[in-house]
């Protein structure tokens, strides 16, 4: 994606089955668990690399023994950064202790991080400090084993504040007000209240205080304590956690929005936020690795029983449909034919774009996630030209000579690399003195290859802000003296901010928008904005279920193709030489292509919860005011 764009986060859960010396007699190694979680969280790298955290429980440790070991970083290169601590801590003790070396009971009992419960956390900081207290899991410390509570997640709560209050009611004392804070002390109040009936009731059976510890961890019923926890929750979310004696779940909003994946056998429990990396890292088959279902959790007790519990009912399913165009990783088999398909589907808007000229088209792509988008646009480009051929060899009536045959048949698709990505460049624009100079360069293009003739066809994932569209790729592309550059989204228009866990906090930043906003005022319709603003403002001490989105209004009066072509115009200036067209994928193609995450809000202002309603009315608010506060 040209825009930088930021997304919170991934997780990954594995649970060994057997006890650790069957991992060293099978795999070589007691650290099996801590290698694979190395490799889950790699392969989720591009799910945030702002931060990373590791968190793993031993089973069945002796009193006085440590069986919680947790490392979070926020180094440049945050998964390396733990592991290698991991690594030095672990090949320290084995030296320094000769008789660790073999004994898989000693490793368990004197090396941190070996466990058989491990969660693995990387993390995009969509907002606030970047500091390592923001980096989960995050630790809940209490001196019963059971009351230790260890969460993580993929997950963007939009009622934080009603949350908060929820626990002032519990009477808790919360030490700061961030979502991650108060789910995790939800699910502690009610960890706290079950283990404390627990133990009741097993002291007027007979048993001992010392007795009662196994027997609580026995009887705990996980699912009801995430019923009465996620109760009021309204938001995204894939929500993992581990109990200090051994328990670990995994919770998927009931929307399903944010991702979650899991596999099971009889050595180990895994979940992850991708689907092909629980393939990758263990071997296994698309479809061994399950989905879990929204509203359900996957939940194994310490005795290692693991079942699919339903939590909460579950909503019309509006799982994400940007985990599909970009951020989920491309080599899930359904993902990559999802994407293929919507740079398919693009291609009459592209042909008319271009007059059908095939002949004098360049077409090309931004790296690097918009690759495979490009390759089914291309298909679709061979498709078009097959048919072409086909028609004019028959046309012929048989009396066409080889020359003229070869000839009809040499066109191809005109493929060629234009834009290149200077990655290091990203990290040095810091200064708003010279950031513009710095953005245009971000991408260099590939010169020698564009005639004045030509037409530049170029495929993005998407068109959020189009800052370095405007500012770098579009003057670098300009470079070459093309007829004409197309650019071509294979997203639709995003029109609204996201709530749910992907960095669009406002609306005056979405290109979209702003070409709104500018057809308003051509059209002297400018007015709708200040009733749209009154609208909004007579919701704010509305229940989030009974609040609109107003902010649509802002769009009716004009068609997409309209504003599409506003947007062209904001993106090119009085230096473009060539003729800029901006060409965007339809909401009915989209979800063509991804039938199965048809959560399409940004896109058409639709939210699967309430508090998504909310969330950009007071967006609009914050616009219309001035206000740079994010709307969540």
């Amino acid at each position: 994606m040209s825009d930088a764009l930021k997304h919170e986060c991934g997780i990954a859960l594995i649970r060994l089955l057997k006890p650790l010396e069957y991992y060293k007699e099978k795999y070589g190694s007691a650290f099996y668990g801590v290698n694979k979680m190395y490799l889950m969280m790699e392969k989720q790298h591009n799910r945030g690399q702002d931060g990373a955290g590791f968190a793993s429980i031993k089973l069945d440790t002796k009193p006085g023994e440590r069986y919680i070991s947790r490392v979070r970083s926020i180094a440049q290169q945050p998964i390396q950064d733990i592991f290698a601590q991991i690594n030095d801590r672990i090949n320290n003790e084995l030296t320094k202790n000769d008789a660790y070396q073999d004994n898989v009971e000693l490793q368990k009992r004197h090396i941190p991080y070996i466990g058989e419960v491990l969660l693995g956390h990387v993390r995009y900081g969509t907002f606030g400090k970047n500091s390592v207290e923001s980096v989960h899991p995050f630790l809940r410390q209490n001196n019963w084993m059971h009351r230790n509570l260890i969460v993580a997640g993929n997950f963007n709560m939009t009622n934080v504040n009603e949350l908060f209050d929820n626990l002032i009611d519990l009477g808790q004392h919360p030490k700061e007000k961030a979502d991650t804070i108060t789910v995790m002390e939800k699910i502690g109040h009610f960890l706290d209240d079950a283990v404390s009936k627990i133990y009741r009731d097993l002291k007027k059976e007979g048993y001992n205080k010392n007795e009662c510890s196994p027997l609580i961890a026995e009887r705990l019923k996980v699912s009801k304590i995430l019923k009465r926890a996620a109760k009021n929750w309204d938001g995204g979310y894939a929500m993992a956690g581990l109990l200090g004696h051994g328990d670990s779940f995994v919770l998927r909003d009931p929307s399903g929005i944010r991702p979650a994946y899991y596999y099971k056998d009889d050595e180990i429990v895994v979940v992850a936020s991708e689907r092909p990396v629980i393939q990758t890292v263990f071997n296994v088959p698309f479809e061994s690795v399950k989905e879990l279902e929204p509203g359900h959790a996957i939940i194994t007790k310490k005795s290692g029983t693991t079942k699919i519990k339903k939590i909460l009912e579950p909503y019309e399913r509006k799982a994400c449909s940007f985990e599909r165009i970009y951020f989920s990783r491309g080599s899930d088999a359904e993902i990559y034919q999802e994407r293929k398909k919507l740079g398919r589907l693009l291609m009459p808007k592209v042909l008319d774009a271009i007059d059908n000229d095939t002949k004098n088209t360049v077409f090309s792509y931004i790296p690097n996630t918009a690759e495979t988008s490009f390759f089914g646009m291309i298909e679709s480009v061979e498709d078009h030209l097959n048919e072409k051929k086909t028609k004019s060899i028959l046309s012929g009536g048989g009396k066409l000579s080889a020359e003229k045959v070869t000839e009809i048949l040499s066109e191809f698709p005109r493929i060629e690399k234009i834009a290149i990505k200077d990655v290091k460049l990203r990290t040095f624009i810091t200064e708003d003195s010279s950031r513009d100079d710095l953005v245009a360069h971000v991408y260099d293009v590939t010169y020698g290859v564009i005639q004045p003739s030509d037409n530049l066809v170029i495929i993005d994932d998407s068109i959020v802000r189009g800052t370095t569209l405007k500012k770098s790729i579009i003057k670098m592309m300009d470079r070459l003296n093309p007829k004409k550059i197309i650019v071509v989204s294979s997203a639709p228009q995003i029109r609204y901010p996201d709530c749910y866990g992907i960095d669009m906090a406002n609306l005056e930043s979405l290109i979209a928008f702003r070409a709104a906003l500018e057809l308003l005022k051509d059209n002297d319709l400018y007015h709708i904005v200040e009733d749209v603003y009154k609208k909004c403002i007579s919701q704010v001490n509305l229940k989030d279920v009974n609040v609109v989105n107003y902010v649509k209004e802002i769009y009716d009066n004009f068609t997409d193709e309209q504003i599409s072509d506003k947007i062209s115009e904001l993106l090119s200036d009085h230096t473009i030489k060539a003729e800029v067209k901006i060409i965007f994928q339809s909401v009915d193609n989209l979800h063509k292509a991804c039938p199965k995450n048809l959560g399409d809000w940004y896109f058409t202002g639709t939210y699967p919860t309430p508090g998504g309603n909310r969330v950009v009315n007071r967006a609009f608010i914050n616009f219309y005011e001035g206000n740079k506060e994010r709307a969540y």
